[in-house]
């Protein structure tokens, strides 16, 4: 597998994650999405929306978006449950990643790191009263179970985790059981921390 990816990248870093937690060997090579690398024709033709993290699949195949990646690295290991109902709340999760998530704590935290908050005030605030709920809701689901889908982590945790761990960035301050799933990922042997930092041309001189 090869795996083309964005240091700063929290949706990349997941996939980093899971490849880490399972021991996969891979090659990567760091998209400068900032330089425009990331929309080039040849790049668009494999990633149509220009995104990272891409996979070069050992097949040949080339796959775009995160969360696509996992199920696919994922599947024939613990990460991917093996009952049809378990695999299902997974993806239920993964699509509440996408929509509850990454466009809130996401955006909100690189708004934040890139000098871009100020322009968009209304906009930035509605993502922080969002993240809040999004935090508030993971914090009850996880206080019956140790995990999003029960007592094993799944690509379902890691998916969520990529975001959702780096909202003391925003201020935000987790809830208890939030904390705690958070400690249980970070203590899976093979575990890497993650993202990097966003390099010097994702950022906005004021003035």
């Amino acid at each position: 597998m090869h795996l083309f990816n964005y240091a700063g990248s929290a949706n990349g870093y997941k996939v980093e994650l899971l490849l880490a937690l399972l021991g996969k060997p891979y090659e990567r090579t760091e998209v400068s999405i900032f330089a425009g690398t990331h929309r080039t024709p040849e790049f668009l033709q494999r990633s149509p929306g220009g995104g990272v993290p891409l996979l070069h699949c050992d097949d040949g195949s080339w796959l775009p978006e995160s969360n696509a990646i996992l199920v696919h690295v994922a599947r024939g290991s613990a990460y991917w449950p093996t009952s049809p109902a378990a695999q299902d709340r997974v993806l239920a999760w993964l699509m509440y990643e996408q929509s509850d998530v990454e466009p809130v704590i996401g955006s909100a935290r690189f708004w934040k790191l890139t000098g871009r908050a100020a322009e968009r005030a209304d906009e930035f605030e509605r993502r922080m009263s969002w993240a809040c709920t999004t935090l508030a809701t993971l914090d009850r689901e996880l206080a019956t179970r140790p995990f999003l889908v029960g007592e094993q982590p799944t690509v379902a945790d890691l998916a969520v985790y990529g975001y959702a761990h780096l909202a003391g960035d925003l201020g935000l301050v987790l809830g208890a059981n939030v904390e705690r799933w958070c400690r249980r990922i970070e203590a899976l042997p093979g575990y890497i921390a993650g993202p990097g930092p966003y390099d010097p041309l994702a950022i906005v001189k004021a003035g």
